[in-house]
């Protein structure tokens, strides 16, 4: 299948941060009623929305499809695969219940991959690579991922932190110097207690970097390197949960390419922490 007929409304929304006001008004219609989209011509989306054809044609091309043809058929195809496995139906078997949700959460993990921002992606690992310490931070599931975080980092050699008291959180922040690296874990990206600790950290200097949903949030505008992660809410889970898979699998990413980088270093912590384990059973 070409990357045309894959992932239309994923790419709407990582764009949607930097679109116009106007393509901000296309973009709305189409995530809020894709099945009107896929049976509008391009005239009859331009005459409902007040703008012109060309502003559609380009808000197409924007997403990284050809033309409105090319997108209705990415959607449409998106449309009918989301509603053949996310639905729970009464006839359900523990085995074809097990089947959708193994099929949305690797629907989660290929939209997110689709809008990964290779650029960002090497900025974070480089900061990470090159920084003093690195303190993890999260709040409730998010916590978790930040100690996931801090659980594999700790294999690396860098220097990692990670608490889920949100008062050491705090003191942890500002001790933080210039030097520093701080990743924020929050799919909302909206937690209060979170952002009053980005405001701490940003005052020392440290670099920061977040781990959000994709929607335009404080958190994903204030850090200095966002990287996004996609899911979609279904009737057997919340959208928060659904997004933990994807934080978990950027860790994963983030955490595979340090280990590329510092190569020899790297081995050489995972021998240690191996072999402290093996002597902690013997």
């Amino acid at each position: 299948m070409s990357q045309d007929h894959q992932h239309c409304l994923a790419r709407i929304r990582a764009h949607y941060p930097q679109f116009s006001t106007t393509e901000k008004k296309i973009a709305d219609f189409i995530l809020k009623r894709p099945e009107e989209t896929i049976h509008s011509s391009i005239n009859g989306l331009s005459d409902r929305l007040g703008v012109a054809d060309s502003t559609v044609f380009r808000f197409c091309k924007r997403v990284g499809f050809k033309g409105f043809q090319a997108m209705k058929i990415a959607l449409a195809s998106e449309i009918m695969k989301d509603s053949s496995h996310d639905r729970l139906d009464e006839g359900d078997t523990p085995t074809s219940i097990a089947s959708k949700v193994f099929r949305s959460n690797c629907k989660t993990i290929e939209d997110t991959l689709m809008i990964l921002d290779e650029e960002d992606l090497m900025r974070a690992v480089q900061a990470m690579e090159t920084a003093r310490s690195i303190e993890f931070f999260g709040s409730g599931g998010s916590g978790i991922v930040a100690l996931d975080g801090y659980h594999k980092f700790i294999r690396t050699g860098l220097k990692v932190h990670a608490t889920l008291d949100s008062h050491i959180q705090l003191m942890a922040a500002s001790q933080m110097t210039d030097e520093d690296c701080a990743i924020f874990v929050s799919h909302s990206g909206s937690t209060k207690d979170i952002l009053h600790i980005l405001d701490i950290v940003k005052s020392t200097g440290a670099t920061t970097i977040g781990i959000t949903n994709f929607a335009k949030s404080p958190l994903s505008q204030q850090v200095d390197i966002p990287l996004f992660t996609v899911s979609e809410e279904t009737d057997y889970r919340n959208e928060a949960l659904s997004s933990r898979i994807a934080q978990l699998t950027l860790i994963d990413t983030l955490y595979a390419n340090l280990l590329q980088i510092r190569e020899t270093k790297g081995q050489e912590s995972i021998r240690k922490m191996q072999e402290a384990i093996k002597s902690k059973r013997g």
